[in-house]
């Protein structure tokens, strides 16, 4: 039987911030690296037990993908959204 993993999926004015809270190991090393401080603790328990993140706002983000990039479980993924022309 396969496992399925939901992203708890947040729009943003710039992105989709999804966070799979099942592969999250509560580590902060997203929190930390983030340029603009934009994430926090989230109620949702991640894979140890230990709380996931989520996005403060949906105007701080700038979608840079950091996040994603040193997330060692690849908890995080940034959908970026095209500029409205």
């Amino acid at each position: 039987m396969v496992k399925e993993f939901n992203a708890l999926s947040i729009p943003m004015e710039k992105a989709i911030f999804h966070i799979f809270p099942e592969y999250c190991k509560g580590c902060g090393l997203c929190k930390e690296k983030c340029p603009n401080d934009v994430l926090r603790w989230s109620d949702r328990l991640g894979l140890y037990g230990t709380p996931a993140v989520e996005p403060k706002d949906e105007d701080s983000c700038i979608a840079c993908m950091i996040c994603e990039m040193v997330c060692p479980d690849c908890a995080i993924y940034i959908e970026k959204i095209a500029k409205k022309k």
